[in-house]
């Protein structure tokens, strides 16, 4: 009879309910404007925005030459960017656009623009990929505000703002070339609010920008004889695929007084979307989990508890006592498996991941990891890459001398690159298709450059002493000895072979994120922040556990069967999530994406196959090192004559 769940639903429903609201640190000092003081006006990159579905995977520079936008005199300014920033295509540079504190301004006159036939072809083609914009203000991203249907809520929607509008006339896209931006500013209350101005001895406000709210329209402004543009008609501008066109950019400033004060005003960006599902899934995780690990303790406690104590009796009226089950394979469950210097490799480079991933999502909780910090995430990941190396080059090296292995030397250098090599040529490959269309997403040669000396500078040396570090502590002892002629293994059942065995056993990992993989797949590629760390962290750890739990159970039947080779059989059971990770991009892409380009789907399932690859290591690698923990320990509790 199983105790009822709700007592344990309650209480880990109030042990984690704190850590899914992670606080906030600000990554910059606020920046404080007199009444009339410039404000900086910066442009990002031009990306494809997830409405309905996703047409394109590839980004364009603001300053492309078949767009035709205004530019500063003197040309464009590039902004310092972090690692991170740059990775994940940001591309900050400055602009023509002139705003003041507390001034407001009306059908400004950007500049008159000129785009020939051709690029026109072009731009509508983005308007009908649904393209949006981003402009940068204060460390702002544009944003337009809206309403959660589901929670009623208003938040910002920082995606950016659309090139055009397809929506008005069925293949006659229109383009939005006036912008109205909407800045919303708190003035601070506090003692220090007001400066003084030089030699007068008047104060004067100081103000703070706390929300930015772009809305594009599409204005036929240029009106014949005269100069200057009309913003208030109401008859929309469409690019001629025949002829050139000319027309002006103009843009209005409105300032909006709010009470929300500088330290909060990243929360209206970052909205959650449907966070009962949230809460639904990881209870729901946590639930199947808990009976998951108590039903396996349970079986394996009654099971082995039993087997060990029939094992460790001695009967005097028999000289000989027979034994089966897993207790028959005594002599071969630590014999050496095949390719031992790839499996221990792989092992490594598992835990050098999951090293990685776990510090990165303490910094996430702690709060670090802030969206005004551009990249932050992404720099971050890199870092914890490149020290913890040393993890990958300390687990491979006892992996591989528990294993029996001898060439040592091979063992770490395939430990080193092996990997970091085949990961980098994916993503070169990948990052020439981005050069060969003209996206702005490709990694400069000076960041490829960087990477690599972080990578041969400071992650290859910190692998080597962890391997030679973990070559001082040697292998791990196992509790029996290995005989000298190998058993023959029986047919185990179907479902205990080595491919049925790892996509069943991948079922339960996967599906205790799924949920999660959804928001994490939305937010990549809708050009939204993710900033649910809590519930990232929580489904981390759901499926760490459930994956050891897993994959411990289906070895303990395959070991039952009298299968003693399972050292790559519990890697494949803890790295199945993996395929269904797979299958699950798959049904994303045809479900919720329709990429139009050859270019975008090779990145697609690039970057699919990419996150399936490391996945299956990190995985694989919890399973095996809690396989062989758990067998380590049980056949060292029985007694073996």
């Amino acid at each position: 009879m199983f105790p009822s769940p709700l007592p344990l639903v309650v209480l880990l429903y109030t042990l984690v309910l704190p850590l899914t609201s992670a606080f906030y640190l600000p990554g910059t000092a606020p920046r404080d404007y007199l009444q009339g003081e410039s404000i900086d006006v910066f442009v990002n990159t031009l990306t494809p925005m997830l409405n309905s579905k996703l047409h394109s995977l590839i980004s364009y520079d603001y300053y492309d030459p078949h767009f035709h936008f205004c530019q500063p005199p003197g040309g464009p300014v590039k902004q310092p960017e972090s690692l991170g920033s740059i990775l994940f295509g940001d591309r900050i540079l400055s602009s023509p656009y002139e705003i003041n504190m507390m001034e407001n301004q009306t059908c400004k006159l950007l500049c008159q623009a000129s785009v020939p036939k051709d690029d026109a072809k072009f731009i509508n083609d983005r308007i009908k990929e649904d393209y949006g914009l981003n402009f940068i203000i204060d460390g702002l991203p544009s944003s337009e505000m809206k309403r959660d249907s589901k929670t009623n809520e208003i938040f910002l929607d920082a995606q950016g703002f659309n090139l055009g509008d397809d929506e008005t006339i069925p293949d006659k896209p229109a383009l939005n070339n006036h912008y109205d931006i909407y800045i919303q500013y708190h003035q601070k209350d506090y003692s220090g609010s007001y400066s003084y101005l030089p030699g007068s001895g008047l104060q004067q406000k100081q103000y703070r920008v706390v929300g930015v709210l772009v809305y594009p329209r599409t204005v036929n402004s240029m009106t014949s004889g005269s100069n200057q543009p009309d913003c208030f008609t109401n008859q929309p501008f469409y690019l001629s695929e025949a002829s050139n066109n000319e027309f002006y950019y103009t843009y209005s400033v409105s300032f909006i007084p709010s009470d929300i004060p500088w330290g909060l005003r990243w929360d209206s960006y970052l909205h959650v979307f449907d966070p009962k599902i949230h809460w639904f899934s990881l209870i729901n995780s946590l639930v199947i989990v808990g009976f998951l690990v108590f039903m396996v303790m349970m079986i394996l406690y009654r099971t082995i508890s039993k087997d060990i104590s029939r094992y460790n009796s001695i009967d005097l009226s028999e000289d000989v006592q027979e034994d089966y089950g897993w207790k028959l394979v005594h002599g071969e469950v630590f014999r050496l498996p095949q390719r031992p210097m790839l499996l221990s490799v792989m092992v490594g480079n598992g835990l050098h991941l999951i090293c990685m991933i776990l510090v990165t999502l303490i910094f996430a909780l702690f709060g670090f990891l802030s969206p005004s910090n551009r990249g932050s995430l992404a720099t971050v990941l890199l870092i914890c890459w490149t020290l913890f190396s040393c993890v990958s080059g300390y687990a491979s090296s006892r992996t591989f001398s528990t294993l029996g292995g001898d060439q040592w030397k091979s063992n770490m250098i395939l430990t080193t690159v092996l990997f970091p090599i085949v990961i980098f040529s994916v993503i070169g490959l990948l990052n020439l298709f981005l050069v060969f269309s003209g996206s702005s997403g490709a990694v400069p040669f000076g960041t490829i450059l960087a990477i690599l000396l972080l990578w041969f500078l400071i992650s290859v040396p910190l692998s080597v002493a962890g391997y030679f570090y973990g070559m001082k502590h040697g292998s791990f002892s196992n509790p029996t000895k290995t005989s000298s002629i190998p058993r023959q293994i029986p047919p185990c059942p179907w479902y205990l072979n080595p491919i049925p065995s790892a996509i069943l056993g991948g079922i339960l990992p996967f599906g205790a994120a799924f949920v999660e993989l959804y928001f994490v797949l939305s937010s990549l590629f809708g050009n939204r922040a993710y900033y649910a760390f809590g519930f990232l962290f929580l489904t981390f750890s759901v499926v760490a556990l459930t994956t050891a739990t897993t994959t411990v159970l289906f070895v303990y039947f395959v070991l039952c069967a009298e299968e003693y080779r399972w050292h790559w059989r519990s890697f494949a059971i803890g790295g199945g999530s993996a395929f269904w990770l797979f299958v699950y991009g798959i049904w994303y892409w045809a479900s919720r994406l329709s990429l139009d380009s050859f270019t975008s789907v090779v990145l697609y399932f690039g970057y699919l196959f990419l996150f399936s690859l490391l996945n299956f290591l990190i995985g694989g690698s919890i399973g095996y090192v809690a396989t062989y923990f758990a067998i380590r320990r049980l056949y060292a509790s029985i007694r073996v004559d």
